[in-house]
């Protein structure tokens, strides 16, 4: 019998920020790490302890370079802005009876391509830069890397992983600084998603992340 070789993708969400303060958004391109993110990306260094990285993937984005600084502090970290974050609109552009809904309902079941995040950037365009970056770093030779990037970004890759298609499962949770385990071969094998070090059984609450800073806003 043949022994597949498969390569190793640690795909992690950076960690805990606070994008609103006093019920204002504020600009998620400066945002960065909270001290409960920083514990975060702690936990996730010592689960990762041992690991070797060839490469360290970020989008550039504060919070992920943060994020990556800590887990791997010895790595020389790249940025791929088209790995950034989904763009979403305007919240004084939204009505506010509709402002909930579209917030906290954003990432629920099979999201359509044209559906598009609280008004801005469409799922379609979404995979329009997410796919051919992915395709990129798998052209290039390596073993094991980690990509410290963000919960849509994350849930793009996921699903492509699973259907090999543009399809938007929005059901998969990322919880600030989770890590999920992909390994590619001659197709994708998932073998885990959305583990935090810091709460392994997420015990701590029962909200997704969307409603959490839902809730923010709300205060």
């Amino acid at each position: 019998m043949t022994v597949p070789v498969r390569r190793r993708l640690y795909l992690m969400r950076h960690a805990e920020v606070a994008y609103f303060e006093d019920g204002r958004p504020v600009n998620p391109h400066e945002v960065s790490l909270t001290e409960e993110g920083r514990e975060q990306a702690r936990a996730a260094a010592e689960a990762l302890a041992g690991v070797q990285f060839d490469r360290l993937i970020t989008s550039g984005a504060p919070r992920t370079l943060e994020t990556a600084a800590i887990v791997a502090p010895n790595g020389e970290p790249e940025s791929w802005p088209e790995l950034y974050e989904i763009g979403g609109g305007r919240f004084s552009e939204i009505p506010e009876d509709e402002l909930e809904q579209e917030f906290v309902h954003a990432f629920r079941g099979v999201v359509p391509n044209d559906a598009r995040f609280i008004r801005g950037e469409s799922i379609g365009e979404l995979f329009d830069r997410v796919l051919p970056a992915l395709e990129r770093l798998l052209a290039d030779e390596w073993d094991t890397v980690l990509a410290v990037l963000h919960g849509g970004v994350n849930r793009a890759i996921l699903s492509f992983a699973l259907t090999d298609e543009r399809m938007f499962l929005g059901l998969f949770e990322q919880a600030p600084g989770c890590i999920n385990v992909l390994d590619i071969g001659d197709d994708w094998i998932v073998r885990a998603v959305n583990v935090a070090p810091y709460d392994l059984v997420h015990g701590a609450h029962r909200q997704t992340t969307m409603e959490r800073y839902w809730a923010e806003y709300r205060r």
